[in-house]
């Protein structure tokens, strides 16, 4: 490891510019680190359908000797990514529940503060004008960014429409429904590490094709910004087998919330539409709770007072 410089690292420096051969290794080795470290040049290629020489370019390409010296700082990689559950044993093995509880929320309230001293507010405003004037913009996150992208593109369809949320397994399916991307759209990638290749190819098609490019991730490091042309930057560090997603959630919040100032009639116009189609189609049934209706409030209010008295038994 060279200065500190791990090879998940390098690949995401030099990224940009690697042919396309380089890039499918880059992208293999980023989907399926775990099996790369234990790969010859000859069956990495082979599995990509790509020559041995050029997995081994790729490697000098990233500043190492050769191709074995590529795959024992993979494999070293690969080892301190495993070691995380030892980590997290040592940071709560011996903790009590409620100990934990504390220190998880601890941590959460911490990301939360650093990314209110961090997050570029030129680039929060810049974010909300490209979605606002964009005809159609593009929502995609990826694994547990996924939850990220729905709760965006629900709320981002209450505010403007023509929201596209890219939902699937393949990349090529991302890129069908991409097809027509350009200049007057835009695209908002979610990513936190583990980085997802997927939504950062995404974002560079969406680049090639001249559109807007905004970026949720973790910080100015994050392979996510090297195609977008604005970066919200929130912090997920926890010592976790999964990252905090409390700082980006909000981040979220905050951009949804701006919008809504932004455009308030169309916000009203479109919660009104929806009252009415519960109304009509009955989407909601007499067991659910409608905070308008005073008796159900009461009839809540009563519950809630029960169990803070110590009767916890449920309703039916």
């Amino acid at each position: 490891m060279e200065n500190g410089r791990d090879i998940i690292t390098r690949i995401n420096e030099n990224f940009s510019g690697m042919s396309k051969g380089h890039k499918a290794i880059a992208a293999y080795i980023r989907e399926h680190y775990d099996q790369a470290a234990f790969m010859t040049a000859a069956r990495l290629g082979a599995e990509l359908g790509i020559s041995e020489s050029t997995v081994v370019r790729f490697a000098s390409g990233l500043g190492y000797a050769g191709y074995p010296e590529m795959q024992e700082d993979l494999a070293a990689w690969v080892k301190g990514r495993l070691s995380i559950v030892q980590k997290v044993e040592a940071r709560y093995g011996k903790s009590s529940q409620s100990e934990i509880l504390a220190s998880v929320l601890s941590a959460d309230m911490d990301n939360l503060s650093r990314t209110m001293e961090t997050l570029d507010g030129a680039a929060f405003c810049t974010a909300v004008d490209i979605i606002l004037e964009a005809r159609t913009v593009y929502v995609l996150g990826i694994r547990s960014c996924a939850p990220l992208a729905e709760f965006l593109s629900f709320y981002l369809n209450m505010i403007r429409g023509n929201i596209v949320l890219l939902k699937t397994t393949s990349l090529s399916e991302v890129f069908e429904q991409m097809l027509r991307i350009d200049r007057q759209d835009a695209i908002v990638g979610i990513s936190f590490p583990r980085y997802s290749m997927r939504t950062l190819k995404a974002m560079e098609f969406a680049n090639d094709k001249n559109a807007r490019v905004i970026a949720i991730t973790d910080s100015v490091h994050s392979p996510m910004n090297l195609y977008s042309s604005c970066n919200l930057c929130a912090c997920s560090e926890m010592v976790s087998i999964v990252d905090s997603l409390v700082a980006p959630l909000s981040v979220i919040n905050a951009l949804v919330v701006a919008l809504c100032l932004k455009r308030p009639d169309t916000v009203k116009e479109s919660l009104e539409s929806l009252e009415g189609a519960w109304n009509n189609y009955q989407v909601y049934m007499n067991d659910e709770i409608d905070f308008m209706d005073e008796d159900a409030m009461l009839d809540f209010t009563a519950q809630a007072d029960g169990w803070k008295a110590g009767n916890h038994t449920p309703a039916t």
